[in-house]
């Protein structure tokens, strides 16, 4: 059953970005009244600039939260559990959260998400397929050697459009309030096994290099990403990929009834942007 659209007004956090853009173009589709919550939308909205809230929120009955760059940054939790009492507190009903798998920290955040009395979502994470071609690391693929602080263990790539299939779910049905859902990809692959798959599908000589932490760092600086912020990604690396996520989940499948996409796809469908050509 869909909620009545024509009441509901429902707040995108993270608009721009790999998901939010994505679940914005759906809730539209649906016909789902929406608001962009993004630094240049209107009204603003800043994670660090709580004057922003009260205007973002007005109206709201639901909310798909994001927190920019992740859940496990100074403050993050502080920030999440604030916005989502503020949230409540003005009549916000439905929350859906953006989490990510084996991060203590998010883990917290959720856990606040929930304490708010709101019917939420838990939409916890893998690492993004698309990471290779929207988040950055499309450089380094043009490059020929995409270099990362990434050891030899198995994670199961999610694709940002199952995301944002549930995410879109849990926003405009019933039935998803109070699930945590855990998505992955369908099968495991290390980081130099997915540079493979998309060396296969652009027909390119693309090679795997893992490095330090801090080279990471310095070329994600170079890249114009603030220090902070890539010190942050860099600090997913080293927690996240010590084999805590090297399994599959049925989140997708119990969220939509349907299998997750595979990387193979993803890479076979990015190639055909030309995002990827030198």
């Amino acid at each position: 059953m869909t909620t009545d659209t024509h009441t509901e007004l429902t707040l995108v956090l993270g608009a721009t970005g790999t998901t939010g853009r994505r679940v914005a173009d759906r809730l539209a589709a649906r016909g789902v009244a929406t608001r962009l919550g993004s630094r240049s939308g209107q009204p603003p909205f800043d994670w660090a600039d709580e004057t922003t809230w009260p205007a973002v929120l007005r109206d709201v009955t639901a909310a798909y939260l994001v927190f920019y760059p992740d859940l496990v940054a100074p403050g993050a939790l502080d920030s999440v559990r604030r916005f989502t009492e503020t949230a409540v507190a003005g009549g916000v009903r439905r929350l859906v959260l953006l989490s990510g798998r084996g991060e203590e920290l998010a883990q917290l955040a959720e856990q606040a998400v929930v304490a708010s009395g709101a019917d939420v979502t838990i939409v916890r994470c893998a690492f993004f397929a698309q990471n290779f071609s929207e988040k950055g690391f499309e450089e380094f693929v043009r490059a020929g050697t995409v270099a990362l602080p990434a050891p030899e263990v198995g994670e199961p790539f999610v694709d940002a459009d199952d995301i944002a299939d549930v995410v879109v779910a849990a926003l405009t049905e019933d039935g998803h309030a109070g699930q945590l859902y855990e998505l992955t990809g369908p099968r495991l692959l290390t980081f130099e096994e997915a540079v493979a798959e998309i060396a296969k599908a652009t027909g390119q000589d693309i090679g795997y290099q893992r490095i330090s932490a801090a080279e990471f760092i310095a070329g994600l600086v170079a890249q114009g990403i603030p220090e902070e912020e890539a010190a942050v990604f860099a600090e997913i690396f080293g927690t996240v990929l010590d084999g805590r996520n090297a399994h599959l989940t049925d989140g997708v499948r119990r969220a939509l009834g349907r299998p997750p996409r595979d990387f193979a796809d993803y890479a076979r469908d990015a190639a055909t942007t030309g995002v990827w050509k030198p």
